[in-house]
């Protein structure tokens, strides 16, 4: 599997989903640094690919509907997060195979203490 990381996250979340076995692909190295949210979008939809952010703008589905994404992963981090807390997250998400088979279409929401997801529109 195949995630685009936008900027809000830490660089080394790249590294825990390669230790996975999937492929992370940072914006920061694609010259997407800056980009508006709406170009990070469009490249995941091109691309193919699940975009995984630590910003809930992605979260708004009148603006980013899930059906319309590879996958749609939001990081939920505490107010004052440490790197190590959002690798966590990431982590444990990863862990959940049956989750990543099935996140075409849906919006999943993870915090330090649960996973949502968001089921995709008939």
């Amino acid at each position: 599997m195949k995630f685009l990381i936008d900027a809000s996250l830490p660089r080394d979340v790249a590294r825990i989903i390669a230790s996975h076995g999937h492929q992370g692909i940072d914006v920061r190295d694609i010259g997407l640094r800056s980009a508006d949210d709406s170009v990070i979008a469009s490249h995941a939809q091109a691309q193919r690919i699940a975009l995984i952010s630590g910003d809930f703008d992605f979260a708004d589905i009148r603006v980013y509907p899930p059906q319309d994404y590879f996958g749609l992963v939001i990081i939920d981090r505490p107010e004052h997060p440490t790197v190590a807390q959002v690798l966590a997250m990431v982590e444990r998400l990863l862990t959940h195979h049956n989750l990543l088979a099935n996140l075409v279409g849906r919006l999943i929401i993870v915090d330090e203490w649960h996973i949502r997801v968001r089921q995709p529109v008939p």
